[in-house]
């Protein structure tokens, strides 16, 4: 009979166990499974002219393959803190990784588009858990003098993949069938289980044992915003195809639903403040947003998450159904794209220690920005031109996100105390989120309406001239959306001054 006692892996027994060295062996854990949840999250997009011919479904319906992903995870994101406190990093973090690894094979074994879409959200949802986890370890782990590079070289490892993702999911979809995109989640939830064995830690953040029967989780509040978000795409999805009675009634439903949950949220706040008897804490901490550099980076992650989700989604659609281009040349041409967004954030990892967050901030947008309105010089009048041209504003815009990506989150909540910084990793996300699911409906709905405008078909491949007017109206939307974020995000000076 064996009688020795479990093994201690909370996060300072295995700080121990493994030395100085122990932060980056974390960080590598949560890098994988972070890289499996953002594939599932893009790769799936050039599978979509496929996938519609294959259901025959319409634009309208083929994009809730991203946008019902993108609903659940960004509902999901806020139980994040809820979960760590309850189950700890461990268990809420393999949980994540069985739950997408199930979704990728579901979704690739369904024979029916309901099915494909409920493997999406099994997907989402635990994609959505597992995107806070990486900020609130940086920035509990790390030393702030070490908390840019750490971002720097997790936001490398992570957009790899899916710089990658796109070329062999476009080989595999012209080889294998888009069924086969499904299944390239499963090596990397494989590896990253096996990594949470060993290094993630059992305690919940602070270092605290996770308690099971701890806090119960604000249910009212999770389904005031699942509701909402809901309302918010489907009512987007009506705004065109659709009855514009159905369209006012669901965003108006929306509008509610948000005011409904902000109350709510306002109200637990206060009992819970109060340390009321039985009051449960809530879904996410308006006090945070009083600190103006969260808040003003909060609206940043909104707007900029509806450019960059947007235009993940916009890109192949465009390359395949405006130019006529193969799944697998549409991966080659955005792979150089993304080998350079790896570089970018690299080296703009170490930048964040050194250098304002709104000014790196600011320089991405402008650069994205400027990668969606040169989208129409493109012209199928010059055939030569075209390919060197999608590479070099690619290449533009993924600069551009290097800027973004490592410092807006870390940037945004460093004047956060420790212990509200599981809740402002969730809040932060959750708001990009929704502006990326709103992003990829509003990029369907935009590019939807200006084809029948034109009097063209997007169910259809066709390279004519004039059909890509409706496109390139689609990317300078996209050109305006993030220039209004760079307001935003050149207030974030404004917060660091004062802080100073």
């Amino acid at each position: 009979m064996n009688t020795s006692p479990a093994r201690d892996d909370s996060i300072s027994a295995l700080r121990q166990r493994h030395g100085e060295r122990y932060r980056w062996l974390l960080l590598l854990s949560v890098m994988v499974g972070t890289m499996a949840s953002i594939m599932s999250a893009t790769i799936v997009n050039v599978a979509i002219p496929d996938m519609s011919q294959h259901f025959a479904l319409g634009q309208e319906r083929a994009q809730w393959v991203s946008s019902g992903f993108m609903a659940a995870m960004t509902v999901s994101m806020l139980t994040t803190p809820w979960l760590l406190s309850r189950y700890g990093y461990r268990r809420t973090y393999e949980g994540c990784m069985w739950l997408l690894l199930a979704g990728g094979v579901a979704g690739g074994l369904a024979q029916h588009f309901p099915l494909v879409l409920i493997a999406r959200v099994a997907e989402g949802l635990a994609a959505g858990v597992v995107q806070p986890i990486p900020a609130i370890i940086i920035l509990r782990a790390f030393e702030p003098s070490e908390q840019g590079r750490a971002s720097g070289i997790f936001g490398m490892g992570v957009v790899l993949a899916p710089a990658i993702g796109p070329s062999i999911g476009g080989l595999l979809v012209d080889g294998l069938g888009w069924r086969s995109i499904f299944y390239m989640v499963v090596p990397f939830c494989l590896v990253s289980l096996w990594l949470a064995r060993r290094y993630v830690p059992t305690n919940a953040p602070g270092g605290a044992a996770a308690d099971p029967r701890g806090a119960t989780l604000d249910w009212p509040g999770l389904l005031l915003a699942t509701v909402s978000t809901l309302c918010l795409l489907n009512g987007l999805v009506e705004l065109h195809g659709g009855s514009a009675g159905q369209a006012t009634v669901l965003l108006g439903s929306a509008g509610l639903g948000l005011l409904g949950f902000v109350m709510l949220q306002r109200r637990m706040l206060r009992s819970h403040q109060r340390q009321v008897d039985g009051a449960v804490a809530p879904l996410m901490n308006l006090s945070l947003f009083a600190d103006r550099r969260f808040a003003m980076g909060s609206i940043v992650a909104f707007i900029y998450g509806i450019a960059l989700f947007g235009s993940t989604y916009l890109l192949p659609v465009y390359m395949q159904m405006g130019l006529g281009l193969s799944a697998s040349y549409v991966g080659g041409i955005l792979l150089p794209a993304g080998l350079v967004l790896a570089v970018t954030i690299a080296i703009v990892g170490r930048l964040t220690d050194r250098q304002p967050t709104h000014r790196l901030v600011s320089i991405g947008l402008a650069l994205l920005a400027a990668s969606f309105a040169l989208m129409v010089t493109i012209d199928l009048n010059r055939p030569g031109a075209i390919i060197p041209l999608l590479v070099s504003w690619a290449i533009l815009g993924r600069v551009g996100l290097g800027f973004i990506l490592p410092s807006l989150n870390i940037g945004a909540m460093r004047g956060l105390q420790h212990t509200h910084i599981p809740q402002g990793s969730s809040a932060i996300n959750f708001l990009r989120m929704l502006g990326g699911a709103a992003g990829v409906s509003l990029c369907g709905i935009v590019l939807e309406w200006r084809i029948s405008a034109h009097g063209f078909r997007l169910d259809t491949a066709s390279t004519n001239p004039a059909r890509l007017i409706a496109f390139n109206e689609t990317f300078l939307m996209l050109a305006a959306v993030c220039a209004l974020a760079l307001v935003a995000a050149w207030r974030l000076r404004e917060q660091k001054s004062a802080a100073n």
